[in-house]
């Protein structure tokens, strides 16, 4: 699903809502058939960690974290023995096997986007959230981003949510939200 709109529609917020990180002024939200607002933020951040994943704009990558490290960090908060087979499985799988030790400072703004879709592939998320994942990108880069992303979106059956201004990725998605001034048109 695409989010659309004009810059200060809502779009980011309601991505945060969804998410649990902005309390609505009224209503429901529900993952997994629970009410998040039910839960307090501890609850709301363990669920948030098993059933959702994100992809920001700005990438959020750990400076002080290889690639490599980036991609098992929301493995190894889950618990999992096999982070890092897992993590440079994903990283593999975006194209970065040979940049698993890189720090995000020398990887490209491309190498750093696939770095932060594999981070939240790796978890299998039931539900993926992407602000703008190309509006920091080069048009042929942003092509290959979201190119891999709808091919993980598929391959391991997450939902995908996406902001987008770029009236081509919307048109890609199987259903349309546009937001003026908070509301949905």
């Amino acid at each position: 699903m695409a989010i659309v709109g004009a810059s200060g529609s809502g779009k980011s917020t309601l991505l945060s809502i969804i998410a649990g990180l902005d309390t609505p002024s009224k209503g429901a939200v529900l993952l997994a058939g629970v009410d998040l607002f039910t839960l307090n933020e501890d609850e709301r951040a363990a669920l948030r960690a098993q059933k959702l994943g994100f992809v920001f704009q700005s990438f959020q990558l750990l400076a002080n974290l290889t690639a490599l490290e980036n991609v098992m960090l929301p493995l190894e908060l889950d618990g999992r023995k096999d982070a890092r087979k897992l993590a440079a499985e994903m990283l593999g799988r975006v194209g970065l096997s040979q940049r698993l030790n890189a720090y995000p400072k020398v990887l490209s703004g491309g190498e750093q986007q696939r770095v932060a879709l594999a981070r939240a592939f790796v978890v299998k998320p039931a539900v993926l959230l992407a602000d703008e994942p190309t509006g920091s990108l080069d048009f042929a880069t942003g092509e290959t981003i979201m190119a891999l992303m709808f091919e993980l979106n598929r391959e391991l059956g997450t939902t995908l949510v996406l902001v987008t201004h770029d009236p081509s990725i919307a048109a890609r998605c199987d259903r349309r939200i546009t937001l003026e001034a908070g509301r949905i048109l």
